[in-house]
């Protein structure tokens, strides 16, 4: 299936829904097929005026006009029965493109929680946002014109050819072929068509990348006063979208017309060659006019579908991004193994990661245990790789060499790379130094480390990282909504909430990469204390790494590993690498012994 066009896989989506496929299908089958057979009494009512039937004068000089009520009649009722037809049969094309709209948002959303962090660093935030929605609705509009044009069209060809191919074989050949020669003309141009909308959808990711940074990002703009540079760096974006927008449009305005007039000369030809055809009596009055509708029918018809065709094209350029994306495999599969119950440390033997861009080395033959039940704080220069060591012991990040291993000398250790991701990310948990909250309640990002909470709980895990007070501060308390990102929220108090719902997950090891750098000293020993007398469900000590800068963090540690050119260089308590350590001492100030 993966070697398919994007654009049919897509459309393969119906096989989800069948019944409401094949419903569908029916009622468009009834409804263009019937427009043949309309047409064609039509013809036959013409014929009858024609011929003096419709209407005749009986013997006391009244008209008997019961041919023509019999005409009227049934030509009302198959309209007003195809208008029902083609009422459901729109309806139902409606609800399953906005079904299988939904269908493809919700894939995305599931494959962008699925995919790796190294992939979201190589895709910006625009380009995700574009698939989901500019990309998708491309897609959709699709999928609605493949039933209102592309369909019928196929119907209604099949319909107008047979019927004038009942009056006469080359009255049908030719409009035929310069149908088919009109539709080769259309998917010629699309391939242009397709180049031309991914420049646009390229172009369109990049004004959402700069919308999305100039939110997210809008206290650092109003800090620096780039409010004029960044509004020209986004009218540049813009303008670059437009200019592509409209070297996309203008291609199509200048060729869709093309085979348009192609197929409009099948008009022509059955005007003349069925004016032959009455001449020689091989057709009559009403069957010319039946034709000559039919004739008009193709050439609507296929005018849509030069329309849509360039729809198509734009949706087969979307339907490719989108399917990059839900085709992308994460670089990190999980393992099978689960991990014990029983307090747990870490160790790393000779440990490499490399970077995403040029696969230089930030750790290399990095060698790391900490104990179970230990406190450890880790500390290095500015891109020493504490947050990639961090990242690395839940597999947030890939090692390229090495292993990374979690368990205790009792209970064995296990890799990994072996272990579930979802039972590693359970019992392995970082609290990174941007603190996220969600836009909701104070409640329900609290719920996330544990749903199944109780109030009392939450209380208490505020408690332990000393944020019952902004609890108090709340209007709402628990129901009090924090805003995008946590924005009604200070900088300590977000760390405080991320700390809170970090200890209702209750791991068995928590590193905190430089999770309390925006606490004052005194809260941030309370906390720290606090955390020391974690327990886990089982009752075991809850081992913590401290990704750390400050030297009132690292005080409160039982031992420090210093971390430089990617491997740990020195450990030891902070008096053993104060009276030890050149690096550790200039690294944090302080002087030979102290």
């Amino acid at each position: 299936m993966k070697n398919s066009s994007p654009l049919w896989r897509c459309l393969a989506l119906y096989r989800l829904m069948p019944w409401r496929f094949s419903l569908t299908a029916l009622l468009f089958i009834l409804f263009n097929l019937s427009l043949a057979w309309q047409q064609w009494l039509i013809g036959r009512a013409v014929h009858d005026v024609e011929s003096g039937h419709a209407a005749v004068r009986l013997a006391d000089g009244s008209l008997d006009l019961s041919v023509i009520r019999f005409w009227l009649i049934l030509l009302i009722a198959v309209v007003l029965g195809r208008a029902i037809l083609q009422y459901l049969g729109g309806v139902m094309a409606l609800v399953i493109g906005q079904e299988l709209l939904s269908i493809l948002r919700q894939r995305i959303l599931l494959q962008v929680q699925r995919l790796d962090l190294a992939y979201h660093w190589r895709h910006g935030v625009g380009e995700i946002v574009t698939r989901t929605t500019r990309d998708a609705d491309k897609v959709r509009d699709a999928l609605i014109n493949f039933w209102r044009q592309v369909f019928e069209a196929g119907l209604v060809l099949l319909a107008s050819v047979g019927l004038l191919c009942w009056y006469h074989p080359w009255l049908a050949v030719v409009p035929l072929l310069l149908t088919l020669t009109g539709i080769s003309i259309f998917i010629f141009q699309t391939d242009h068509l397709v180049a031309l909308d991914r420049a646009v959808g390229d172009a369109y990711d990049r004004v959402n990348q700069d919308l999305s940074e100039g939110v997210n990002g809008v206290r650092v703009i109003k800090s620096f006063g780039l409010e004029q540079r960044r509004t020209d760096i986004f009218t540049a974006h813009v303008a670059s979208f437009m200019h592509q927008a409209r070297a996309a449009l203008a291609y199509s305005a200048s060729r869709i017309p093309i085979p348009q007039v192609v197929v409009a000369l099948s008009h022509v030809w059955i005007l003349a060659f069925g004016a032959h055809l009455v001449q020689q009596g091989q057709l009559n009055i009403g069957e010319l006019v039946a034709s000559l509708l039919v004739a008009n029918t193709l050439v609507f018809r296929i005018e849509g579908v030069g329309r849509v065709m360039q729809v198509f094209a734009d949706a087969r350029s979307s339907a490719a991004r989108i399917w990059e994306l839900l085709d992308a495999e994460p670089a990190i599969q999980p393992g099978r193994k689960t991990l014990p119950d029983g307090p747990l440390g870490l160790r790393l033997s000779d440990v490499g990661v490399n970077a995403l861009g040029d696969g230089a080395s930030i750790l290399q033959q990095c060698n790391f245990e900490v104990a179970p039940g230990e406190v450890v704080a880790v500390i290095g220069t500015t891109g020493a790789g504490k947050s990639t060591l961090a990242g690395l012991l839940p597999r947030l990040l890939e090692r390229s060499e090495g292993a990374a291993l979690v368990g205790s000398p009792w209970a064995g250790w296990q890799d990994i790379h072996d272990v579930s991701l979802d039972e590693l990310r359970r019992k392995v948990h970082v609290v990174p130094q941007e603190s996220f909250l969600f836009s909701d309640t104070l409640e329900a990002n609290l719920r996330l480390g544990n749903p199944q909470a109780t109030e009392q709980d939450l209380r208490d895990a505020l408690a332990l990282v000393s944020a019952g007070d902004v609890l108090e501060r709340l209007s709402d308390g628990f129901a009090t909504r924090l805003g995008d990102r946590g924005i009604t929220l200070s900088g300590g108090q977000r760390q405080r909430i991320c700390l809170a719902r970090a200890l209702l997950a209750k791991p068995a090891i928590l590193v905190l990469d430089d999770a309390t750098s925006a606490l004052d000293a005194l809260t941030e020993r309370t906390v720290l204390d606090n955390l020391r007398q974690l327990r886990t469900d089982s009752g075991h000590k809850v081992t913590v790494v401290l990704i750390a800068s400050k030297l009132s963090t690292i005080l409160l540690a039982d031992r420090v590993a210093l971390l430089a050119q990617g491997r740990i260089v020195a450990e030891g308590t902070h008096a053993v690498l104060a009276a030890s350590s050149a690096d550790y001492r200039d690294l944090l100030g302080v002087e030979h012994g102290k």
